[in-house]
């Protein structure tokens, strides 16, 4: 199976053209909240033209992380958290509609995890703070279209690894990231669990986050240096979906272990044709 060079960076020109000079196949913008200020907007929208202008056509803008020092989590109710809910709210639409004018993709997480339980608690039970989860993906889901995709948590909310969840996003059509990492780490190292995943929601994952973990912490380690078992990965990735190495670097202007990574993947695919 060919192998996709998926490369994630900022809109930073200086990184932008460390990944460009590797000619990737894929291209993952992270975001922060400066960038859905006016000027911080326009910039952006200009970076993911420079990158297409490039001939890279696959590109994802990944929704900011946080909000101030809180993560931007879906789950916090409107009423309690105003400023976050809003501030959500409005980037996400932000995102679909530069994804819809340019013709690419946006990443909105459907949950993180530091944060979550507290969010949880303001809800009479963990299952009506998932239907108010689901609730508001639901709307990002028709807003956006072909254009949005929702990815995976280690947080009871919207995670991946338990059958029973999965068959619920199953049926709400959503378009699906899978980050291998945070599978691994909600199922506590299970290569068979991640492997029971990946097959049971691949129909409708169109992009991955590849990232290799010893599946206790977020680690986010270059492929092949944790407990990711990828010789039985790789037959159950979707061929037909896009990928980026989402590894922590030592140095965010130089990708060296997103290319470690694909060199690891690519190596292992040639043995197994």
């Amino acid at each position: 199976m060919k192998i996709l060079l998926g490369l994630k960076g900022s809109n930073n020109l200086a990184q932008i053209d460390d990944r460009l000079q590797h000619h990737p196949d894929v291209y993952e913008f992270y975001t922060d909240a400066n960038d859905f200020t006016p000027d911080g907007y326009q910039h952006l929208y200009e970076a993911v033209q420079y990158v297409l202008s490039h001939g890279v056509k696959k590109i994802v803008l990944h929704h900011p992380m946080k909000f101030g020092q809180t993560h931007a989590e879906i789950v916090a109710p409107e009423k309690q958290f105003p400023k976050l809910y809003r501030f959500i709210e409005d980037t996400t639409m932000q995102l679909i509609r530069l994804a819809k004018d340019l013709d690419v993709q946006c990443l909105i997480h459907g949950a993180y995890a530091q944060e979550t339980t507290e969010y949880i608690d303001c809800y009479p039970d963990l299952q009506t703070a998932q239907q108010a989860a689901f609730d508001r993906l639901d709307r990002f889901a028709k807003a956006g279209g072909e254009h949005i995709m929702f990815e995976n948590s280690i947080a009871p909310v919207f995670s991946y690894g338990d059958p029973v969840m999965e068959d619920e996003i199953l049926r709400h059509h959503y378009r699906l990231a899978f980050d291998t990492s945070h599978c691994f780490i909600w199922l506590h190292g299970d290569n068979l669990g991640l492997q029971g995943s990946l097959s049971h929601l691949k129909d409708q994952i169109v992009h991955y986050h590849l990232v290799d973990s010893m599946g206790q912490t977020h680690d986010s380690l270059t492929l092949g240096t944790g407990k990711i078992d990828w010789r039985e990965v790789l037959p159950r990735l979707n061929p037909n979906a896009t990928s980026i190495y989402e590894i922590n670097l030592k140095d965010q202007g130089n990708c060296q272990e997103q290319l470690q990574s694909h060199a690891y993947l690519t190596e292992l695919a040639q043995k197994l044709d």
